[in-house]
């Protein structure tokens, strides 16, 4: 752990002892508050807890119509193989 992660005692006003003690009393159906605040470990860490190339933000990108037909042909055809009887896992053409 580098010297910017380490996190001093005077930090976190709990122990561990006592967080399990709170979280084994805690009801478990109670509602949350409407204006409860988000707790965020990198506030008290200084880091991510996963780095940005491990678990990227996700993002949606559309798809041009050569890629469907490719991926839909593709699908279809494997299909079709198996509906043959023949098998196509191991990357070469054989009978079931």
């Amino acid at each position: 752990m580098s010297d910017s992660t380490k996190v001093s005692n005077e930090e976190i006003p709990f122990s561990d002892d006592e967080l399990s003690a709170l979280a084994l009393a805690a009801d478990p159906d109670a509602p949350i508050d409407a204006d409860a605040k988000p707790w965020f470990l990198t506030s008290i860490l200084g880091s991510q807890l996963l780095p940005e190339w491990y678990m990227p933000i996700p993002m949606s990108r559309g798809r041009g119509r050569v890629s469907k037909v490719a991926a839909i042909s593709v699908v279809v055809g494997m299909v079709v193989v198996c509906a043959f009887g023949l098998c196509v896992t191991s990357g070469f053409l054989q009978l079931a």
